[in-house]
């Protein structure tokens, strides 16, 4: 259940070397009727298999601004069309809570009333969307043709403090928890935060990690400092997820995507790495677009002698991103770091996690909303990926943690029994 060695899988070079011959030598009308099977191919394979998205931030959308996904919305990255098109049926939707609440009453009433947009969703369109709160409901949900939500809670700070808290939350469906945000909390420091109080997870942090191995609660590694990741693994007994962390290989020095050694130690743990979309997360250029935007902000107001206020700062973002556009990932760039995490640790342990309606619009060309997970299949066909192992990244690999969880957690409750 929890390896300790990793099984190394390749993408197999004889597909590889027939992709690329069909490509040069068979010409042009073969290729096209190749590359239309392909299209074809990998739209039949995410229609048919349950995908499985670690983290998208609806509810919060949602909070500000209230609008059916039930039909086609005209902003934000999901709804109920859209995900039909691009065949996703299990998207954990983000419980998530502003790192500025801080550990307080606040934090854990916009928990619940972030749970409670939810459960309007599935109300108001209980034809087309449920809750899941177990592996099995989610198979039951989508076996009747139900995009099923399984919930996830970014930031622990609605704890605040009480495991009485946890377990409500659990009780109202949270199956994963990002033990912080921006800022470092009462669980845990953020890999965001400068200031590091507890050098990892303070100790009621790792308290909560092994209650919520008893609850059958996954731990999100996402957001987390190096050090706490490597706390949770040294504490948790059940396989943890990073439900929406990119590769920081192609990143250097943000420590919000993780190193390798960080990788092969979630996999040596049984977990998965699901891959973030946001295109700051992958690729190196588009990073270190918005600190090198507010350096040259910070330069203008000097020379100009003028205040920082909200008019000003917009006017001139306004201007700097006419001046040099954002230089969106592509969505092969991210194809790249499913290929690192494979090539690493092995084919089980990859997983996808776009954080779409989070990251605003720096999304990559070619997966742009919740329609376009097609195309990513179609892009790991051409790299020379199995439809087995396609499904794995899929859902096949997030689900055997999840079950996983369930699993240790069950076995804890009859030993308490």
């Amino acid at each position: 259940m929890h390896p300790s060695s990793v099984h190394i899988w390749r993408r197999p070079l004889a597909a590889l070397s027939l992709l690329a011959l069909a490509a040069c030598g068979n010409g042009a009308d073969n290729d096209t009727a190749d590359q239309a099977n392909m299209a074809e191919t990998a739209r039949k394979l995410a229609l048919e298999t349950i995908i499985v998205d670690g983290h998208i931030d609806v509810p919060y959308r949602l909070n500000r601004n209230w609008v059916d996904v039930s039909t086609a919305a005209p902003d934000g990255d999901f709804d109920h069309p859209r995900a039909e098109k691009g065949g996703l049926n299990a998207p954990f939707m983000s419980i998530y809570t502003p790192a500025e609440y801080g550990d307080s009453q606040k934090a854990t009433d916009h928990a619940n009333a972030m749970i409670d947009i939810v459960e309007r969703i599935v109300s108001e369109a209980p034809d087309k969307f449920a809750i899941a709160k177990s592996v099995a409901e989610v198979q039951a949900i989508t076996d009747a043709g139900k995009i099923a939500l399984p919930l996830g809670m970014e930031n622990g700070s609605p704890i605040n403090g009480s495991l009485d808290l946890l377990k409500h939350f659990h009780d109202r469906g949270i199956r994963y928890i990002t033990l912080a945000h921006s800022k470092s909390n009462h669980l845990s420091d953020s890999s965001y935060d400068p200031e590091r109080q507890w050098d990892g997870l303070s100790d009621f942090g790792r308290t909560v990690v092994q209650e919520m191995n008893d609850l059958g609660i996954m731990v999100d590694v996402s957001h987390l400092s190096d050090k706490a990741i490597e706390d949770v693994l040294e504490t948790s007994r059940a396989p943890v997820i990073a439900s929406h962390s990119s590769v920081r290989a192609f990143t250097p020095g943000f420590e919000r995507n993780l190193s390798d050694p960080l990788i092969k130690a979630i996999a040596n743990k049984g977990g998965v790495v699901m891959i973030n979309y946001g295109s700051a997360f992958v690729t190196a250029r588009a990073n270190g677009y918005r600190p090198a935007r507010t350096e040259a902000y910070m330069t203008y107001l000097d020379r100009e002698g003028l205040d920082d206020t909200q008019k000003v700062r917009e006017a001139f973002e306004k201007r700097y991103r006419e001046d040099n556009p954002y230089p969106y990932a592509d969505i092969s760039d991210v194809v790249d770091h499913i290929d690192h995490v494979v090539d690493l640790v092995g084919i089980e342990h990859v997983g996808l996690g776009s954080d779409y309606d989070g990251v605003g619009d720096s999304l990559p060309t070619g997966l742009k909303d919740v329609s376009s997970y097609p195309d990513l299949v179609e892009r790991l066909l051409g790299r020379g990926y199995s439809e087995e192992d396609i499904k794995l990244i899929l859902s096949g690999n997030a689900l055997r943690v999840w079950q996983q969880v369930e699993t240790i957690a069950a076995e804890a409750q009859a030993d308490a029994a």
